[in-house]
């Protein structure tokens, strides 16, 4: 069985590192995964002093860290206080960074820990609400510096996330979003983790034209005689108005990986085609788009 899969250098975003701070039960773990779904490579709980160590290597040729999110906390102790200081390095050094402060009122940080049933990292031998206190107290100074305050006594996981999304997206792209364009053949089965499946057998197949049956749905004469055909131009007109309408919605609802799946019968030819087609489309729209075509020339006999 012959696998085609081709991927697209989508790694063009601008610097960025985010430090994530702020209250214990604020939602700092929803926000970390968040900038994971982002693409940002990120780290949990890193001690403030490795984040100049992190800037190095994002600054080496070869690196591919352009984008990091890290979370710096009190879980760190007494590494935590050096937070200021590493501030103040990426400042001096001109280094591109934001400061994202997660906060919630102390009602809702007691409810959530009373929930979770989680000790409060600074409430070892006291309350929670003691715990809060102190902590409230050591993060002034942070605070104050911050770019972004997201107050999320009031939200919902997903709706803290979609601020997030909002604040942290790059401008004109839909980068919450990986979409996986594939084609595959209906004799072999509908591909087990496809989320819209596309039925592309009504268009005239070019198995039956000679010249064409040895080739596939990357050679240009199939190309060209696939797109060519009113039905197709048709088809097409209506498929991308739908995903048009769809992939924004499902950005907007948090989705972080689309996989669009179309089938012929054998998948070598018409759904190769239209599976090229759009993904190309959908990257004109911004989108990081993977390609792959799970049967192409596994049975030359397919129809």
């Amino acid at each position: 069985m012959e696998r085609v899969v081709r991927d697209e250098d989508v790694d063009v975003a601008e610097r960025d590192l985010v430090v994530i701070t702020g209250m214990s039960g604020a939602g700092r773990s929803e926000a970390i995964h968040t900038f994971e779904d982002l693409g940002y490579f990120c780290i949990d709980n890193l001690p403030p002093a490795f984040i100049t160590r992190l800037v190095e290597l994002s600054d080496l040729p070869d690196s591919r860290i352009r984008r990091a999110a890290v979370v710096c906390d009190v879980r760190g102790r007494s590494f935590f206080m050096e937070l200021a200081a590493a501030l103040d390095g990426l400042d001096q050094s001109g280094t591109p960074h934001r400061v994202l402060y997660l906060e919630a009122d102390d009602k809702t940080l007691v409810k959530r820990f009373k929930e979770t049933r989680r000790r409060h990292p600074l409430a070892e031998a006291g309350s929670i609400a003691e715990g809060i206190k102190a902590e409230r107290e050591t993060l002034c100074s942070i605070r104050e510096r911050a770019d972004h305050i997201i107050d999320t006594s009031d939200l919902m996981p997903q709706e803290l996330r979609a601020v997030i999304r909002q604040s942290f997206a790059p401008q004109g792209s839909h980068d919450a979003l990986m979409v996986t364009v594939s084609s595959f053949g209906f004799k072999y089965g509908v591909p087990t983790d496809s989320d819209l499946v596309m039925d592309v057998r009504f268009l005239t197949n070019p198995f039956y034209v000679a010249r064409l049956r040895s080739k596939t749905g990357l050679d240009r004469p199939v190309k060209t005689f696939v797109l060519d055909r009113p039905e197709t131009k048709a088809f097409l007109e209506k498929w991308l108005d739908l995903l048009d309408l769809l992939l924004p919605d499902y950005v907007t609802e948090g989705k972080t990986h689309l996989h669009i799946a179309l089938g012929c019968t054998g998948g070598m030819h018409r759904s190769v085609v239209l599976a090229e087609y759009t993904a190309d489309h959908l990257r004109s729209c911004g989108y990081a788009v993977n390609v792959g075509h799970r049967d192409i020339g596994r049975d030359k006999g397919a129809r």
